[in-house]
């Protein structure tokens, strides 16, 4: 098997940059979603007009990658679990966190998302870990633990909730 360092290495750039685009497109989201929720739009409302607005820009991915998804019943099924139970639930959580914390303090929290599933692979589906994995996993933890506990500048203030019971 031959080895070829340039492809690995444009490979590897190409998912850096990408997923550093992520990372802004997430923290973008957060920002948004809290700032429509402190301006007194509610909750749902807010969490659904960033994902509505987002959701269009995922088309040409799916349009280019899809096809697996599409393929079978049994894949569409997955995919539409997925999308379902743990994405639309992890969102509504998500959003009911940005009503109590900070975005920023929530986005650095959802850093701990890949750590815990790889993690979970390794408990779950006895997929093997590389030591170099388990150092990332093991660093991001360590950054997660230095942002708990390090003091911050002022104190953040919940986000009020409205109740659903006396605004209706």
């Amino acid at each position: 098997m031959m080895h070829d360092a340039a492809a690995d290495t444009a490979g590897t750039t190409a998912g850096v940059g990408l997923g550093m685009v992520a990372g802004a497109t997430c923290a973008l989201r957060s920002w948004s979603a809290q700032r429509l929720m402190g301006r007194g739009i509610g909750r749902a409302a807010a969490m659904g007009s960033v994902f509505g607005l987002g959701g269009p820009a995922l088309l040409p991915v799916l349009a280019l990658t899809g096809a697996p998804l599409l393929a079978s019943p049994q894949a569409f099924a997955v995919g539409a679990y997925m999308a379902l139970v743990p994405m639309f639930l992890g969102y509504v959580l998500f959003g009911l966190g940005l009503t109590r914390i900070s975005a920023s303090a929530a986005t650095t929290l959802t850093l701990a998302e890949p750590a815990v599933a790889a993690v979970l692979t390794v408990l779950v589906v006895g997929e093997r870990q590389r030591p170099l994995g388990w150092l990332g996993i093991g660093g991001i933890g360590l950054l997660l633990l230095v942002v708990a506990l390090a003091p911050s500048g002022r104190e953040v203030e919940p986000l009020a909730v409205p109740d659903v019971a006396t605004t209706t």
